[in-house]
């Protein structure tokens, strides 16, 4: 990190009355729960394996009972943090220090009258949509809104043609990854969070960003794993981003789909701004041009 987005962050820091920086940390604790911890994860088998076709249906009408099959394990609090598990009850699974960075941006925009609104492409369970609205509510802010945009349906099955990076990734398959919209809006109601502020883009990225009514962004957060759904959110979403605003990508470390995708479209238009190092995974930079 330099020093300038260094100082930055620690700025915002500062600016946080005791209250609000108490009411930021507990919903990050809480988001990713790691303030209770969980012993018990998800059986959740890939939907395009043979166990998947067989599972599918019995966990349709175990859901339907309020039922689901679980299995033990133990909680790692480092791993937790880091975002490198996943969550079986948590809203979100980036991690606390991911969290850290999404709320020293999003303070940092506020306090410096960057203008637009703050968006995550790929929202899951809703967690780090749900803690911009927190930031939002902590700060007072009372005009920008957060988009939440997912197809709630899991990840598209890849398009060879067009993305022969994504050639035999298995997202598409993992059926934990699909999250009803009507999950998420519960979600943001736990937290009281839900209202005519949280604007959702339910649908294929290629199909819902381009025509998305938003105007100006000051927040970009990508988390959608693959090269397609990271291109297709840059293209769509990148020129409405403020100077001064932030770029945040989740999975450059984790997903080479998504690293290459980041790649390609900053080669391609030219975009020199120094990109930062999050954690192992996380990468952000602040739009220059």
């Amino acid at each position: 990190m330099s020093a300038e987005i260094a100082r930055r962050s620690e700025a915002a820091e500062n600016h946080l009355a005791p209250a609000q920086a108490l009411y930021l940390d507990l919903m990050k604790r809480c988001l990713t729960r790691y303030v209770f911890g969980e012993t018990h994860r998800a059986l959740s088998p890939h939907r395009g394996t043979l166990l998947g076709r067989i599972y599918d249906p019995l966990r349709r009408m175990l859901a339907s009972r309020r039922l689901e099959l679980v299995r033990k394990c133990e909680f790692d609090p480092e791993a937790r943090a880091n975002g490198r598990d996943w969550a079986f009850e948590a809203e979100t699974m980036i991690g606390l220090k991911r969290l850290d960075n999404l709320q020293a941006c999003c303070v940092d925009v506020i306090r410096r009258k960057v203008p637009g609104d703050f968006i995550e492409t790929g929202a899951w369970r809703g967690g780090a949509t749900i803690f911009m609205r927190a930031v939002l509510a902590a700060l007072e802010e009372p005009a920008r809104r957060v988009w939440v945009a997912d197809s709630f349906e899991g990840l598209p099955r890849p398009d060879d043609q067009k993305y022969p990076v994504d050639q035999g990734d298995r997202h598409w398959g993992w059926s934990v990854l699909a999250v009803p919209i009507e999950e998420v809006k519960r979600n943001f109601e736990k937290y009281d969070l839900l209202d005519d502020r949280v604007r959702f883009l339910k649908g294929w990225f290629k199909d819902t960003l381009p025509a998305a009514p938003i105007e100006r962004l000051a927040i970009l957060r990508l988390d959608g794993d693959m090269y397609e759904s990271t291109l297709e959110a840059l293209t769509s979403l990148y020129p409405k981003v403020s100077r001064g605003g932030y770029v945040i990508i989740d999975d450059f470390g984790a997903v080479p789909g998504c690293r290459k995708a980041v790649e390609d479209y900053r080669a391609g238009n030219g975009i020199s701004a120094p990109m930062k190092e999050i954690d192992w995974s996380g990468v952000f930079w602040e739009k220059h041009d």
